[in-house]
């Protein structure tokens, strides 16, 4: 039984891994998942055992064949799939004139482009250092890889 939910795990990251290879986006990979359905008996907590169901269930998800094992052609196509979900997404979000296109104006919204540079000017002169720039990669590094970000 250990051996099977170990095997789910890292095969739920495999899929997070591969799709994240092909969004735009490094930190937020696939569909939202939100609390609720995390939480599958609706007890108010997330169990341990409820987020390895959650990583089977991904993996059953993936595995097309039935065999209990993901091929790189499985892989590629979860991630396919979910990159499809997130550009629907996207298109749905950004997509203000709703013609099904993103133009530049859609995708550059000022005051979030502002906003991430400002975070990124550490010391609000106006301008991203080397030092600024490194530390803020290093950041969303930490974000990537589950940890807390570097202060």
């Amino acid at each position: 039984m250990k051996n099977t939910v170990f095997i789910g795990l890292i095969a739920a990251t495999a899929i997070a891994v591969a799709g994240g290879a092909v969004h735009a986006r490094g930190g937020h990979h696939g569909a939202p998942i939100d609390f609720e359905t995390l939480d599958s008996n609706s007890d108010g907590q997330i169990t341990k055992e409820e987020m390895q169901a959650r990583g089977a269930a991904r993996m059953a998800s993936a595995d097309t064949d039935g065999d209990g094992f993901l091929t790189q052609e499985e892989l590629e196509a979860a991630g396919a799939e979910r990159a499809r979900a997130f550009a629907s997404r996207m298109i749905e979000r950004l997509d203000a004139n709703a013609d099904g296109k993103l133009s530049a104006e859609e995708m550059q919204k000022p005051d979030r482009a502002e906003r991430r540079f400002d975070r990124v000017d550490t010391d609000g002169n106006g301008t991203i250092s080397e030092a600024e720039f490194d530390a803020a990669r290093a950041n969303m590094k930490g974000h990537r890889k589950g940890r807390a970000p570097a202060e």
